[in-house]
């Protein structure tokens, strides 16, 4: 077996993203002026290590805007990072060169929040399932009307509604077009993106069982980005916890949910609606996220932790092993 084959499916070495807004005219007189005006930089990910295995469905949590729908962009190709390497089955996508780095970003594939926002309201189903895979040479335009038919019936839709256009059909219909579209172009890995967040509960679960069956039949990977515990409980292998651009905690999905070790984690998963606390008064997790424009020193989570030492707030704590499989980046961690 070659090296590449043993290789993880991805693997996210030191991995950063910044996004800078320059300043406008009125900034740049005010600075010339001698005012204390810079370019806002928005720290969106940080120094993030992340190893996914194939056939793996590994779920990345964390509050709105701590950076895991940027993490799961910069995954599938659609963003650079500012630092740090992608490698995919142990190669940089960066070395590599024409067809061969064309056809390897198309092995990872994005399925995005809004499904009607990702369709082009101007193409019918047909031409947005179609229009890829015969660019890319992936099927002869002879045989294009049954390689569409075929991945709108993996997908779960009729292909007699093919000549429709996107806003002729319901967001769960518009979410199997997109995963149609995906599936067009041969991937062998999916970035889910909140991918059920903006659908009814009943096809909430349709989708996510689609995405199973998905994978015991194409031997599919997931990075499956969510705010739902509940649904990344259900689904995923391994689940990553991220804060404020960092990763903070990762373990195998029930290691997670039983024995969280990072107070983070802990208090999201202490707030999660069971049948057993069904008395329970919920609130969210303590404190206001910081802005990433300006992160707080040392760990990010400090300003919010009920358990922040004094080294919390200079040193940022390192992402460490403390049981098989399960890593966490906290100062409690180690031995005093």
């Amino acid at each position: 077996m070659s090296a590449a084959a043993e290789a993880p499916i991805v693997e996210v070495r030191g991995v950063s993203r910044r996004f800078e807004k320059q300043l406008d005219f009125v900034a740049r007189l005010a600075r010339r002026a001698g005012l204390p005006v810079r370019e806002e930089v928005v720290h969106a990910v940080d120094g993030v290590d992340l190893t996914i295995q194939r056939g793996e469905v590994v779920g990345l949590v964390g509050e709105s805007g701590c950076g895991k729908s940027t993490l799961g962009r910069m995954v599938a190709g659609i963003l650079p990072p500012s630092e740090g390497t992608i490698l995919r089955q142990g190669r940089d996508l960066r070395s590599l060169g024409g067809s061969e780095a064309r056809l390897a970003k198309l092995r990872t594939q994005m399925i995005f929040q809004d499904p009607y926002a990702s369709l082009n309201p101007r193409r019918k189903v047909a031409e947005i399932v179609g229009e890829a895979p015969l660019y890319h040479g992936l099927v002869r335009r002879a045989d294009l009307a049954d390689y569409v038919d075929e991945q709108l019936r993996r997908a779960g839709l009729d292909p007699a509604l093919k000549g429709r256009y996107p806003h002729q059909f319901s967001g769960g219909q518009r979410q199997r077009i997109g995963i149609a579209r995906a599936l067009a172009v041969q991937p062998d890995m999916l970035v889910c993106d909140e991918a059920v967040a903006a659908l009814d509960v009943s096809i909430q679960a349709q989708i996510l069982n689609l995405f199973m069956k998905l994978r015991r039949e194409l031997d599919l990977t997931y990075l499956f980005i969510s705010h739902d515990l509940g649904v990344v409980e259900h689904l995923s292998d391994r689940v990553v916890i991220m804060y404020l651009g960092r990763v903070v905690e990762a373990a195998p999905s029930e290691e997670v949910f039983a024995r969280p070790n990072h107070p983070y984690t802990q208090a999201l998963l202490a707030e999660v609606p069971r049948i057993e606390n069904r008395k329970r008064h919920f609130a969210g997790v303590q404190g206001e996220i910081p802005s990433p424009l300006n992160p707080p020193g040392g760990c990010h989570f400090h300003p919010r932790c009920p358990h922040a030492l004094a080294r919390c707030k200079v040193e940022r704590p390192v992402l460490r092993e403390i049981a098989p499989g399960h890593r966490s980046a906290c100062h409690l961690n180690e031995a005093t």
